[in-house]
């Protein structure tokens, strides 16, 4: 028995003397096989239902053979190459029933890995009965809308599972989809047609992830070249009268990129491009084709500017960059391991300095919104403070650290940059080409031999950081390992914009926007005024965007405001836009009322600046390499 003065200590010791409960971790244990390059033994069959256009659901049966009994592991795709991501969406895999021999076979979820599935195979079975549910978005804020009443997007990964313990590559399958009556259906896999099922022809498991279908009512195909088709896909039937000379621009474009990259690796390549607002957007590369959504006015608002045309020649590019030559981090045997994005400066950076390219070359987009494009670009990153802090090469793990969720300070916190200062580093590289072998030498030269190999072949073909510096170097000798370590690993203030100037070019403001300018602003229905107030404004005077550390920052605005009223009177973009004008070359601050929630306050922005827009001017008279980079080859 413990004395009461011995009991009333221990109840009363003090932090300093007790101790606080310590537990231990629980061991994580991976019970998932690791994939093999070894034949899986049998063909997997996989049945799609796509005929639920008003639920949006997509109903799956699916047989997988088994060999022997015991545990056996399910997986649901998750890290996907495009997203960069772990992006496969489990959330909506639903009602799923695995069965084997007539009788249900209980599964378990992995308690780490969330796309796997645990089960045991019983004795005698020969293959698992699979049945589940994809329910996909019926709303925006569930994910994107795939389904629509006119048309779909049916993505494999989404519908179907594969087993454990292979690469994908060596998984076979056999597909049949199902989709309403009278609507048509293309994908970059081949199939046979019978009525409203469509059957696919025999491939592996990671070749069919590839190989997504558009479908729908109001469609329309034009044949590029030989090997390359623009399949059309629209709400209404009048979104598909395409002009002649829209269609030639397409045709130029193939071109194009078949005399840049000198090879082609596909066999057949399928534009699956939807002209839709009830279908989600997207641009989404694959080997034989690319998922590409528009807003309606694709053709027939052509001459109102240059709106989405860049999508396809960035997808395109895709073919080339990112799916045949793909970073050896990012490459792998499966849709389970993680995917390291280290080297998406010369994936997406370097595809979208050729979407630019090729828009120009090939008519798509003409030169001078091309030029302006560029400004717009330019102007925004070298007026993005983050630089100072976040080094290029950190934004390449973006991906996966937002996920591509919205942010509040895009400006202080960096985002996906190594798509736009990708380009503007490809830029500066192709003019040390040109300016190192006095003007013999261009990226020409780099993605022809980067790229131009092995013509028809769409595997894959994996680099590094030292086999890119390898073939400039075959270029043209210089020390590109250090000039791209320093835009990659770097801060500075300033973005980097030697390319236009090396190339004949630089990057000015004026008080009127280019016609680019005011295409981007219509098409995103906003009112950016980044460069003079820092503010960038949506529908009804909603803040999209400030810059850190403008005028408008200063002033305490954020995206969570919206203005109510200008000097007084309501707002409208007319009366801000008047406003900076007025108060230019004077003390007198611009008034604004703003609304928070359900709170108002008068906010007084110290600006006299006046209006401010990118372009680019030309430094001199000749032909400049700016010019010959854009040129039709």
């Amino acid at each position: 028995m413990l004395r009461p003065l011995a009991l009333a200590a221990l109840l009363f010791a003090t932090p300093a003397t007790a101790r606080n409960s310590a537990p231990q971790p629980v061991p994580i244990e991976d019970r998932i096989p690791a994939a093999r390059d070894v034949d899986f033994p049998g063909m997997m069959t996989l049945k799609v239902d796509a005929t639920d256009v008003q639920q949006a659901i997509f109903r799956v049966k699916q047989t997988i053979p088994v060999t022997r009994a015991g545990p056996m592991v399910l997986l649901s795709p998750a890290w996907l190459p495009g997203a960069h991501s772990a992006a496969g969406q489990i959330e909506k895999l639903t009602g799923l029933k695995i069965g084997a021999g007539g009788k249900p076979v209980r599964w378990t979820r992995d308690p780490v890995d969330m796309w796997a599935f645990h089960i045991e195979v019983p004795r005698g079975a020969s293959q698992l009965d699979i049945e589940f549910q994809f329910t996909s978005p019926t709303k925006p804020d569930q994910g994107r809308i795939v389904v629509a009443p006119n048309m779909l997007n049916l993505q494999w990964n989404h519908v179907s599972l594969y087993p454990a313990g292979y690469f994908t590559r060596r998984i076979p399958v056999q597909v049949t989809a199902t989709y309403p009556e009278g609507w048509v259906a293309v994908a970059g896999l081949p199939a046979k047609r019978q009525g409203r099922d469509y059957v696919y022809e025999k491939t592996d498991y990671e070749t069919l992830v590839d190989s997504p279908v558009f479908a729908g009512r109001y469609y329309r195909e034009w044949k590029l070249s030989d090997r390359v088709d623009l399949n059309v896909f629209a709400d209404e039937p009048g979104e598909l009268e395409a002009k002649p000379e829209q269609i030639e621009a397409h045709r130029k474009l193939v071109e194009q990129s078949a005399k840049l990259f000198g090879a082609q690796h596909y066999d057949r390549y399928e534009f699956l491009l939807a002209i839709s607002d009830e279908l989600g957007g997207i641009g989404l590369e694959h080997h034989r084709s690319s998922e590409n959504g528009v807003k309606p006015g694709y053709f027939t608002k052509w001459a109102d500017g240059p709106g989405s045309r860049n999508l396809l020649p960035h997808e395109l590019t895709h073919s080339w960059n990112g799916k045949f030559r793909r970073g050896a981090d990012a490459w792998t045997a499966d849709f389970r391991t993680p995917m390291r994005d280290s080297l998406l400066w010369v994936y997406e950076g370097q595809t979208q300095f050729w979407g630019y390219v090729l828009q120009a070359r090939s008519g798509m987009v003409s030169k001078q919104d091309t030029l302006d494009m560029l400004a717009n670009i330019a102007a925004n990153l070298d007026n993005r403070p983050a630089r100072t802090w976040r080094p290029l090469i950190d934004t390449t793990n973006d991906p996966i650290i937002a996920r591509r969720r919205p942010k509040g300070w895009v400006s202080w916190q960096r985002s996906e940059d190594y798509y736009n200062e990708g380009l503007l580093l490809w830029l500066e590289v192709d003019a040390t080409l040109r300016k190192q072998s006095g003007g013999t030498k261009s990226l020409d030269d780099f993605a022809h031999a980067f790229f131009g190999m092995r013509d028809g072949d769409w595997g894959v073909l994996t680099y590094d950081f030292d086999q890119v510096v390898a073939t400039l170097n075959a270029v043209h000798p210089y020390d590109w390992a250090s000039l791209l370590r320093a835009r990659l690993e770097g801060l500075d203030a300033r973005a980097p914009l030697s390319g236009f100037d090396t190339n004949g070019y630089r990057l000015v403001y004026t008080d009127e926007p280019t016609a680019a300018f005011k295409n981007l602003q219509k098409s995103r229905s906003q009112t950016d005024l980044s460069y003079s107030l820092g503010l960038v404004m949506g529908k009804a005077g909603a803040i999209s965007a400030v810059t850190w550390d403008s005028p408008a920052f200063e002033a305490g605005l954020d995206v969570a405001d919206t203005l109510v009223a200008v000097a007084g009177r309501e707002y409208s973009e007319e009366r801000l836009i008047e406003a900076i004008k007025g108060a230019k070359g004077t003390n007198t601050p611009i008034r604004l009322l703003v609304k928070s929630g359900t709170r108002y306050r008068d906010v007084a922005i110290n600006y006299s600046g006046g209006l401010r827009y990118p372009r680019l001017q030309k430094t001199g008279t000749e032909e400049a390499g700016l010019d010959r980079l854009l040129a039709p080859r």
